[in-house]
């Protein structure tokens, strides 16, 4: 369901966005984005790196989080600001979970905006992808 400006308020959560990513799916993405760097889909060669497993791709997390704000918003706004950091990784066959909450809801310039913190959180309920999010919504 798209955001109406009436019905939010600060502090208030949008609706979670659960992501689990196979390795069919992470090749993919190397191929699309052109990010071949190994970590993401040669085990040997990520345990040899000193880590657990294959990792979940940065910019994949991060259009994870896009595809939260747009679904959110739907077709009742537009996107205006958007960001993200990588502080944490997360691994194959795994849930990801996107989440955001309402930061601050304001009217500018004559538009109605909303700003938004946005992340990725693993399995143990560590957020790996902080982000944020400024949202124009239509009246």
């Amino acid at each position: 369901m798209a955001a109406k400006w009436a019905d939010l308020s600060e502090g208030m959560s949008i609706p979670e966005l659960k992501k689990n990513c196979s390795t069919q799916q992470l090749v993919l993405w190397a191929a699309g984005s052109g990010d071949f760097y190994q970590i993401h889909y040669d085990k040997d060669f990520a345990v040899g790196t000193g880590l657990s497993n294959i990792i979940v791709h940065g910019a994949l997390k991060n259009a994870f989080l896009g595809q939260l704000v747009h679904d959110w918003v739907g077709n009742n706004g537009k996107i205006q600001k958007y960001g993200c950091s990588y502080r944490g990784m997360d691994f194959p066959n795994e849930d990801i979970t996107c989440k955001g909450i309402v930061t601050r809801k304001y009217e500018e310039g004559g538009k109605k905006l909303v700003d938004l913190e946005v992340w990725t959180e693993n399995p143990q309920g560590k957020k790996t992808t902080p982000g944020y999010a400024t949202v124009v919504l239509n009246s």
